[in-house]
């Protein structure tokens, strides 16, 4: 079941299935999920790890969040080692749009700086 996903300031970015893949607003694949780690399915690149369904970028801090888990960040993470990347996926139907959450307050280590094109490079 996907999942939405929020930018720190609650802009719908994404949508995740947990612990599988993470699909932008017109359903296409970006990344897939593997231990915990967020990969780019351009350049099987690392974008960081996903903790429940918050997403943090290569140094720790919080990217994209979602309601319904606690948002926190972390210290600067071990790049893990690259996994083998997945199948893609049967393109999702778009679920409905979820309502904007209210604003959470800054996440321990603060929010990521870098831009969503940045983030699934």
């Amino acid at each position: 079941m996907l999942k939405p996903l929020f930018d720190k300031n609650c802009k719908l970015i994404a949508w995740i299935e947990p612990n599988e893949h993470i699909f932008d607003t017109n359903m296409n694949w970006i990344a897939y999920i593997s231990n915990g780690h967020a990969w780019s399915t351009k350049t099987n690149t690392w974008m960081g790890p996903v903790k429940n369904m918050t997403c943090l970028d290569t140094n720790g801090k919080v990217f994209a969040w979602n309601p319904d888990c606690e948002i926190e960040g972390s210290i600067k993470p071990m790049k893990p080692i690259r996994p083998i990347k997945p199948i893609r996926p049967i393109k999702p139907i778009k679920p409905i749009t979820p309502l904007r959450p209210i604003k959470p307050i800054t996440p321990l280590g603060g929010w990521s700086s870098i831009s969503f094109e940045e983030w699934i490079k």
